[in-house]
């Protein structure tokens, strides 16, 4: 199932955002917890593969990275503030990598849906390149979203589902975590 984003506004004022920075179900965990977004559908884009398969999207070969889809409300919470989040819950300094992921899937990405997007994207990575809060400098691709392609089923709240699978002890939950910690104002109540 495919689905084309061309707009940032949906038709009640709602607005989406779609981040890829590694395993999606990192991302969609943190995201699931935070205020003002109101859905977030795990799925690939940035590739040239068409309905592609998660086990086609793990071969590398696809061009597609894992992402998140966030459907939020702009009354509630700011494009910035979820690239603040974004930035903060995964390393945007390694190409093709987070941790123990590696592959083009798994690259830190934005994929922007209007050219206030992409401005506000490119001018968040200026600031924190000039706040210097990392050693090597961001790589993390700005590009237009093309088409969305939602992950299978077995995929959407992996981690509500799944909290004891090894991955996301290790994994998951440090981030969501990490975002608890430092984010409490943004938690949903």
């Amino acid at each position: 199932m495919s689905m084309e984003h061309a707009q940032t506004s949906l038709q009640n004022g709602k607005e989406l955002a779609t981040l890829g920075g590694g395993c999606f179900w990192c991302l969609e965990a943190v995201y699931l917890e935070m205020k003002g977004i109101e859905k977030v559908e795990s799925g690939y884009c940035g590739g040239t593969v068409p309905n592609p398969t998660y086990y086609q999207v793990c071969e590398g070969t696809t061009g597609h990275a894992e992402v998140v889809q966030l459907t939020f409300d702009p009354r509630e919470v700011s494009y910035k503030d979820i690239l603040k989040v974004f930035f903060a819950i995964h390393d945007p300094t390694t190409l093709n990598r987070q941790g123990a992921d590696v592959g083009t899937q798994y690259r830190s990405a934005i994929f922007y849906h209007s050219p206030e997007q992409k401005v506000t994207a490119e001018e968040t990575i200026k600031e924190l390149t000039a706040e210097k809060i990392w050693d090597n400098p961001i790589v993390t691709e700005v590009a237009p979203l093309d088409v969305f392609y939602v992950a299978e089923d077995y995929h959407q709240k992996y981690f509500a589902q799944n909290p004891y699978q090894p991955y996301c002890q290790y994994v998951v939950a440090p981030k969501v975590a990490k975002f608890r910690k430092y984010f409490v104002e943004k938690l949903k109540r």
